[in-house]
């Protein structure tokens, strides 16, 4: 067994401080020592402009990228949605944990009974492209503002503005401790790929920080959330694009459900597949062109592309 202090990369937020703590004790507990570095990244330090216009998910890893490739650290723990698919020569995803709740939620300033009156026209926050656009395609007349920050910032800022609510990770809430925060879950909603799970991102030529992270790899949601970033991946959609996947193991068998929407919400595409674990290598792949087989799709993916340049 080896005692090696790990260097672990981490954002300061609390949620990112929470998943890195998540780790250490995990390594703790199998007899190694553990270190925390924060690292600020451009999305932390740049919260007056809506992600897609920063970059997308690189904003959030690419800090932690260098410091990994300047051996500043050992590895870096990261919400493994935030990951772009395409990670950078020498490094690689070398553990995801067992996933938390992969639901979206809304959090509502008073109530939450506003989303049953069809006739009202509420305020929503959210900065992703994909909750816009499922939003807006279950309630074409409610209207969508950006929101930017961590947990606390994004609560704080719904109670200010006077917002109806806002749209947040299940996961992100609860492992801070604001689940009572939740108003509804929103069961219709497609999560991004890989919500909920929490990736460890390391370098390729470190076989010994592999063996220490291997206990803590749960393979199931490994697979799942392999699958859902290859759909989003054979798709070139980045953290702008509107897509959602989502697959999980129900019996033996991946069920996958995948979603595409324009950015006003007024189209969506689904596709679901149900195919044997043994099978499913390709999944993603087979998902992502059938869905791209549709002239509705590719119609949608042009404007979305023409729409964000």
């Amino acid at each position: 067994m080896a005692f090696k202090t790990i260097r672990i990369g981490t954002r300061d937020s609390i949620l990112a401080t929470w998943q890195a703590e998540h780790v250490a004790a995990g390594l703790q507990k199998n007899g190694y020592k553990t270190e925390l570095v924060f690292i600020k990244t451009e999305g932390d330090q740049v919260l007056d402009t809506p992600l897609p216009m920063l970059g997308g998910k690189g904003v959030f890893t690419k800090a932690l990228d260098d410091a990994l490739l300047n051996d500043e650290v050992d590895i870096a723990v990261h919400s493994f949605k935030d990951i772009p698919t395409s990670t950078p020569d020498g490094l690689e995803v070398i553990a995801v944990l067992e996933r938390e709740d992969p639901r979206d939620v809304i959090v509502a300033r008073t109530s939450p009974d506003f989303m049953d009156d069809e006739n009202y026209e509420a305020v929503i926050a959210t900065s992703s492209h994909r909750r816009g656009g499922q939003w807006l395609n279950k309630f074409p007349k409610h209207k969508l503002t950006d929101i930017r920050g961590n947990v606390h910032t994004r609560l704080r800022k719904l109670n200010e503005n006077g917002w109806d609510g806002a749209i947040f990770a299940a996961a992100g809430l609860k492992r801070v401790g604001f689940e009572a925060n939740i108003s509804r879950y929103l069961e219709w909603m497609i999560s991004a790929p890989a919500q909920g799970a929490v990736a460890v991102m390391g370098r390729a030529d470190k076989p010994s920080i592999h063996r220490a992270l291997s206990q803590l790899h749960h393979s199931e949601t490994a697979l799942c959330t392999r699958i859902e970033r290859r759909f989003l991946q054979v798709l070139e959609g980045g953290c702008s694009a509107p897509l959602g996947a989502f697959a999980e193991v129900m019996n033996d068998t991946i069920v996958f459900k995948g979603v595409l929407t324009s950015l006003k919400g007024d189209q969506r595409e689904e596709i679901s597949l149900n195919i044997p674990i043994e099978h499913s290598a390709s999944m993603g792949d087979r998902a992502a062109e059938s869905l791209m087989a549709r002239d509705t799709v590719m119609a949608i993916l042009t404007e979305i592309r023409r729409e964000l340049r």
